[in-house]
């Protein structure tokens, strides 16, 4: 069974036994989450989208926080002596889809 479900206003393509990142989320390392706002679900073939989903995606939070590669946003006026470095890391969740009932 496949499902496009979202989270925090990402949409994501998951399968039982997918693993992946997300945007941070509430929770400790092993808790359970539900993903309630299933946007497709595709079950053998059998295609249902809109309000027909009635699914619902279980994962498990692998590791609660993790952070992304560091962006740094650099910014500089010629001739006038400004410049201007910020950088900042995003924080991920990595999950376990353990089922799509």
């Amino acid at each position: 069974m496949l499902a496009v479900v979202k989270i925090a206003g990402q949409q994501f393509k998951v399968k039982a036994g997918d693993s992946l990142y997300v945007p941070h989320i509430d929770g400790k390392t092993g808790d359970s989450v539900e993903f309630t706002d299933v946007l497709m679900t595709d079950n053998g073939g059998s295609i249902s989208s809109g309000s027909n989903v009635k699914a619902v995606v279980k994962a498990e939070i692998v590791n609660d926080l993790i952070k992304g590669d560091k962006v740094i946003a650099f910014k500089m006026k010629r001739r006038k002596g400004f410049r201007k470095k910020h950088g900042h890391r995003t924080q991920y969740t990595h999950i376990k889809v353990t089922a799509i009932a």
